[in-house]
């Protein structure tokens, strides 16, 4: 019996599957000021999410010394982390992604995230809303360089059985579409996160789709 060939769909999460903007924002603000420092703006927050969170910190303050980085750094996942066993954190799934994670599971789809959080974050945040079992791969920033360097979609493929013309990367902000363009695979951009559409499409999407309906329909047509 021949193989179907295989379709691997790679997820980035925040912003993507899920909107976790405020305890993001939050756990941000509150490790600056313990550590003494000038809390960066909101929308400055929103802007790096998806980076691992040493390159977020250097982006949001790059004139901070590397220790300074760290204790900010060791101050926000102690934060996040409080917040997600006091059963504070809030990290809803956007409408219609897991009944389109589902259907493409159903239709033989391989599924795989590529995020920027920590294994502990992203293995919770997949547990609570009951769909970790659809993904066959699993790529953070603990065993991974930040986003826009493309090692955690290559170990995707590589987990997935996946080539290049076999793979789709979907996002919802330019380092994600950067990281699928730098080894040549596809991607599509996602207009509910945090960077704007004209900015995924300059930064490398195919397309940027409004909906999870319609995110659907564009991986169909760019592997039927």
């Amino acid at each position: 019996m021949t193989r179907p060939p295989v379709r691997l769909a790679v997820f980035d999460c925040d912003g993507t599957l899920v909107d976790g903007q405020a305890d993001v924002c939050w756990a941000m603000a509150r490790a600056f000021a313990r550590a003494g420092l000038e809390a960066p703006e909101t929308s400055a927050v929103r802007r790096i999410v998806g980076l691992s969170l040493p390159a977020a910190v250097r982006a949001l303050a790059p004139q901070l010394s590397e220790d300074q980085n760290r204790s900010v750094t060791e101050f926000y996942r102690s934060s996040f982390r409080a917040r997600r066993e006091e059963g504070l954190l809030d990290e809803p799934l956007y409408d219609g992604i897991a009944e389109l994670l589902r259907a493409l599971h159903a239709d033989g789809w391989q599924l795989a995230v590529a995020t920027g959080k920590s294994d502990r974050g992203l293995a919770a945040c997949l547990a609570t809303h009951g769909i970790a079992d659809l993904f066959v791969s699993l790529q953070t920033a603990d065993r991974h360089p930040s986003k826009p360097h493309p090692a955690m979609l290559e170990a995707a493929m590589f987990e997935a059985g996946a080539g290049r013309d076999q793979t789709v990367m979907i996002g919802d902000t330019s380092f994600d579409m950067l990281m699928a363009r730098s080894i040549g695979v596809a991607a599509i951009g996602v207009g509910w996160g945090y960077h704007a559409a004209g900015e995924l499409t300059a930064s490398g999407a195919e397309r940027v789709v409004e909906t999870a309906a319609a995110l659907g329909d564009a991986l169909a047509e760019l592997l039927p």
